[in-house]
């Protein structure tokens, strides 16, 4: 297929996290605003005069300094994040607001924010006199309870925070006004997205997860342009005449901002055409819909609990529901397996692969490959292996379909 116009652009801005549309955001005079989970509305963030960045660690491979503060035993994610901090690749922020999701981030970013204890004297890791770190907690359930504790610490720990701090309009109007950008948002990344559905898609999973990982990352009104041509030009992309690929799958886990694994598995013969893990985009970009009359907070409140499907919720129902899901994605996806990955030492996503592996196959009878990895792909070699012969397994339990067919 023909390269896409801006696909060095985008790979280049995903190099390190202050690049060049955060630190042009900055000279406009906004204030960058970093988070690490989904829980943290990202549409918050983007209110006029300031800007969400989803925090990543491209290039960190031995986060040494940080296990000292981290240990061994917490995951490389955070272990990562917390590596590039103290390097000081996280002094353009203005503020972390922080979820009381993951166990490994919240230590991460506890380390960030200032103690101001007599005792104790702060680290100040991060290099900006007006950064701050904000916690809001997040409930394990959805329930009529769970919406108003969660639009209540919304409006405490993120909203009156930016207003106390920036000075920040945190009207309904002024959410509004975020809504309406986080949803072209959504309409166009999905837009591109949808192009993973065809026989033959005209996008690999490595481009869209480029393309996705920068509307993350970036200024949303900075990055838009970008999105906006690129969703234009795909309406012409014509295919490869020849498949470049041997299977289809749907990647689900934890965090993954690494697009260079999408291309180790697309390299062996596997088309990522879905994305169900952390800062994909089945989740994060359902576009946000609030009724006439309703409280714009509420609604938002609302949308990421409903949308989340995150093992921390751990009702049988809910459960149960995030299985079904997959199952759907594979049926709407075109995909013949599926692909289960989690960081070693995430507590939440290793339980729930070790479910997925045994009930995908067992109850929907889907193809499912299990990867425990870390979050920098060191041993690519075994991973190799690893998708090879998950590809092999798929051709083979086709080829055996199409004989009993006949």
């Amino acid at each position: 297929m023909k390269d896409l116009k801006h696909l060095i652009f985008f790979e280049d801005l995903l190099q390190e996290a202050n690049n060049e549309l955060v630190r042009k955001g900055k000279e406009e005079g906004l204030r960058a605003i970093g988070y690490t989970c989904y829980f943290m509305p990202e549409v918050l963030l983007d209110l006029p005069g300031c800007f969400s960045v989803r925090l990543r660690a491209p290039r960190c491979t031995s986060p040494d300094i940080a296990t000292y503060y981290l240990s061994s035993r917490v995951c490389h994610y955070a272990r990562s994040l917390m590596e590039r901090a103290l390097e000081g690749g996280y002094n353009f922020l203005d503020a972390q607001m922080a979820t009381e999701t993951c166990t490994a981030t919240c230590r991460f970013q506890e380390h960030l924010q200032q103690k101001h204890l007599d005792t104790v004297q702060d680290m100040q890791i991060i290099q900006n006199p007006d950064f701050f770190v904000s916690f809001c907690d997040v409930p394990f359930k959805n329930t009529e309870i769970s919406y108003e504790h969660f639009r209540k610490q919304l409006r405490a720990h993120v909203l009156d925070e930016l207003t106390a701090h920036f000075g920040i309009d945190t009207s309904d109007e002024a959410i509004l006004k975020a809504v309406e950008q986080h949803n072209e948002v959504c309409r166009l990344i999905n837009e591109i997205g949808d192009y993973r559905k065809l026989d033959n898609p005209t996008i690999t999973g490595y481009e869209f997860a480029v393309i996705q990982l920068c509307s993350l990352t970036c200024p949303k009104h900075l990055i838009l342009p970008y999105l906006r041509e690129t969703a234009e030009e795909l309406k012409t992309r014509e295919p490869d005449d020849k498949k470049q690929f041997r299977c289809k799958a749907v990647l689900c886990g934890s965090e993954n901002d690494d697009p260079d694994f999408i291309k180790l598995i697309e390299s062996c013969g596997a088309l990522v055409v879905c994305d169900r893990y952390c800062y994909g985009a089945v989740e994060s970009r359902v576009p946000i819909e609030i009724k006439e009359g309703q409280d714009p907070l509420d609604a938002i409140a609302r949308h990421y609990l409903l949308t989340s499907n995150c093992p921390r919720f751990m009702p049988q129902d809910e459960m149960r529901g995030r299985k079904k899901r997959l199952a759907e994605l594979c049926k709407e996806y075109h995909a013949d397996g599926l692909i289960v990955a989690s960081n070693k030492f995430c507590e939440y996503w290793s339980y729930e692969r070790v479910i997925d592996t045994v009930v995908m196959r067992r109850d929907y009878g889907i193809p499912v490959c299990s990867i425990e990895k870390e979050y920098i792909n060191a041993a690519s070699g075994q991973l190799r292996t690893r998708f090879q012969a998950f590809v092999e397994s798929v051709e083979l339990k086709q080829i055996k379909e199409d004989k009993v067919d006949v």
